[in-house]
């Protein structure tokens, strides 16, 4: 079968260049919130993921969903950290945090509206339990005294939790001794302080949760089958990458629904475009369709020719959707954990996964919106093309 150019197709397309970029420019601005719903979706993921640590076992009370719901007794955290397979760290301590985890309302620096902010009771074990932590601006806090540390993007979004400033929570007056930066994780949004002082600070009489390292990856299981094998432990361990994963789901699953939902709503009015401008394309060359079946091409050429005008139609209004979209990595933002129900900061991620299912959603308005006018060219008879034209 012989294959009208392709050269033809694309120049069709310049001929017609306002009508195309209006088409395509309509397309793009679907493409554009498509692709934003993807990054959004997956700067959340990778944000939360990237908390965790391979190498990291995190223990929350059985059935608990998050660390605010968990509680684990002091009786209990002794257990757990006498168990065989923890690693020590150069001074030979079990590398091993109690944490209490609290959410404590803040004031934005933008609008004064307040927010959930996660407040994390720690050590300086639980720092090294997380080298992806590093501190930007002042200090470490001390054990012992009232001092805070707060996660970047914190810092930057609410009031009262700058380097030097004073915050007044649990009664007491805390003071902000250093800036901290996870690398774009979640601890980036959450202040840390010693783990006894929180405890005695909101009158807790049980840690939320505890994390500690493995000395052997291969000993995760026989850990876990000791922990389920004791009945005073009425808890859950799993790896804390596993948990940061699962705290992602449901925030995630969200937005891709309801963003997927109004792009495909969206969608329609881009092929119902993309359709009424490849009719008038057909239209205004019913001539040239009657000389390319008169010079021997086939109806399934023309369809094929018609169909492909249409798909790079769609091709270029997706570039110029993903092309847009990509700046929006330049964006830092911030939403509610639904597991937390705690202020999250993220950003904006494009991945080539997300690169491809945008192309291949373009590509399918293109062939939707194409096929129809692209059909009704090929079935044109020589006889009547030429007598129209």
């Amino acid at each position: 079968m012989k294959a009208i150019p392709f050269s033809y197709i694309a120049r069709n397309l310049w001929v017609r260049r306002v009508t195309t970029l209006l088409t395509a420019g309509g397309m793009a601005l679907v493409i554009f919130v498509f692709t934003v719903v993807l990054m959004m979706s997956e700067g959340i993921r990778a944000t939360l993921v990237a908390t965790g640590q391979a190498d990291n076992i995190l223990v929350l009370r059985k059935g608990a969903g998050a660390e605010i719901n968990s509680g684990i007794t002091r009786d209990q955290a002794a257990i757990i950290a006498s168990l065989p397979g923890i690693a020590t760290n150069r001074q030979g301590q079990p590398l091993v945090s109690k944490e209490p985890v609290v959410l404590n309302n803040l004031p934005k620096r933008s609008n004064g509206k307040p927010s959930n902010v996660t407040v994390r009771g720690t050590s300086e074990l639980g720092l090294e339990l997380r080298p992806q932590v590093k501190m930007v601006q002042g200090r470490m806090f001390r054990p012992g005294t009232s001092e805070i540390i707060a996660g970047r993007s914190i810092a930057q979004g609410f009031r009262g939790t700058g380097l030097g400033e004073t915050l007044h929570f649990a009664q007491r007056d805390w003071v902000v001794v250093g800036i901290f930066d996870s690398g774009k994780t979640g601890f980036d949004s959450e202040i840390w302080g010693d783990n006894e002082q929180m405890m005695a600070a909101f009158r807790r009489n049980a840690y939320s949760t505890m994390v500690f390292r493995l000395s052997d990856a291969a000993a995760a299981e026989t850990l876990q089958k000791a922990i389920s094998n004791d009945p005073r432990l009425q808890i859950d361990a799993k790896p804390e990458v596993q948990f940061y994963a699962e705290q992602s789901e449901a925030l995630t699953t969200f937005i891709r629904i309801l963003g997927l939902s109004l792009s495909i709503i969206f969608s329609i009015g881009a092929i119902v475009g993309a359709m009424i401008t490849m009719f008038a394309a057909v239209a205004q060359r019913i001539g040239e369709i009657g000389s390319l079946r008169a010079l021997g091409f086939r109806r399934s050429a023309v369809l094929i020719a018609f169909l492909a005008e249409s798909l790079l139609l769609s091709l270029v209004g997706g570039v110029i959707g993903l092309f847009a979209a990509s700046w929006m990595q330049t964006v830092d933002i911030s939403t509610t954990n639904f597991q937390t129900f705690s202020e999250l900061a993220f950003q904006f991620k494009m991945t080539p996964a997300i690169v491809l299912q945008t192309l291949l959603f373009s590509l399918g308005m293109g062939f939707i919106g194409g096929f129809i006018p692209a059909w009704r060219a090929a079935r044109m008879k020589i006889v009547d093309c030429l007598r129209e034209s």
